[in-house]
């Protein structure tokens, strides 16, 4: 077993795991490591545990210290240079004419690189503009094209929910999304309606998909009470008379049964039979 305590470097990132040595730390607290970039500062997201070896990937850094008072105002001045990197950068991209729409401004802790993210519909030689950027900064510059998804992320927004979204408020990884989870829940496959403000399909389509699934991965239907879900245009019996199944919620085991013009009703799955198992009884 090894001691390892995870980190995050963005409210939304991916958790790495540390080595903390001998450093106590709990989620909260603020840490200055080293990374592939330089020196980062994170915050712990899980507190000191122990995992098996097998399940680490690659060998662990420490934990160099606790952040100090110091370091945080680092970071709050990093973040104020960050502002004036994107405007400054801003301005280079127009000079320069490229067709790229630059969405954030990263510097490491120790500004041993600033990172530049854009969007762009194609490849873009930004080489010229990289050396304008060396130039006024005088450290390393790395720029670096993002997809749709990891812009949402850190632009932010408010869904089609009314809530903020999840990807810029606390999802960790982005998950493979399909139209079939869709059709799975009985969706409208309007792109409108199932898109989010990326244009992707919206990642909560997945929270649900393992309950449609269960239900679809059953065996066949027993012959009298429906225990999974009965199937829309149904004909089916209930202690109400015989109706048609009009749509079926999975997650509530629950469906709406029409049994004349103006009367619809929902009722449990097992309240339900099936109209010609409910003939063959009789």
């Amino acid at each position: 077993m090894k001691k390892v305590v995870g980190i995050r470097f963005k409210k939304t990132c991916k958790i790495y795991y540390f080595d903390p040595l001998e450093t106590e730390l709990v989620p909260g607290d603020h840490v200055i490591v080293e990374t592939a970039r330089g020196m980062e500062f994170g915050t712990v997201s899980i507190g000191t545990r122990e995992i098996p070896e097998e399940q680490l990937k690659n060998p662990l850094k420490p934990i160099i210290r606790k952040a100090t008072p110091e370091d945080e105002e680092t970071v709050n001045q990093n973040m104020v240079r960050e502002r004036e990197a994107f405007n400054i950068c801003q301005r280079r991209i127009e000079r320069h004419g490229l067709e790229m729409n630059l969405v954030d401004v990263e510097f490491t802790f120790d500004v041993n690189k600033i990172i530049f993210y854009f969007t762009a519909d194609g490849r873009i030689d930004f080489r010229e503009l990289v050396k304008d950027l060396a130039s006024v900064f005088r450290t390393r510059i790395e720029l670096r094209q993002i997809g749709v998804r990891d812009e949402a992320r850190m632009v932010g927004g408010i869904g089609s929910c009314g809530r903020p979204l999840c990807c810029a408020s606390w999802l960790g990884d982005f998950e493979p999304v399909s139209i079939r989870m869709a059709k799975n829940q009985n969706l409208s496959l309007n792109p409108t309606k199932i898109s989010g403000s990326c244009g992707r399909l919206m990642c909560c389509l997945k929270y649900e998909d393992y309950l449609y699934a269960k239900e679809k991965g059953k065996g066949s239907r027993p012959k009298k009470e429906y225990a999974e879900a009965p199937q829309v245009g149904t004909m089916v019996a209930t202690s109400m008379g015989k109706g048609k199944v009009t749509t079926v919620n999975k997650a509530k085991h629950t469906a709406t049964v029409q049994l004349s013009r103006d009367n619809v009703v929902t009722l449990e799955w097992d309240e339900l039979i099936d109209a010609s198992q409910a003939m063959d009884d009789d």
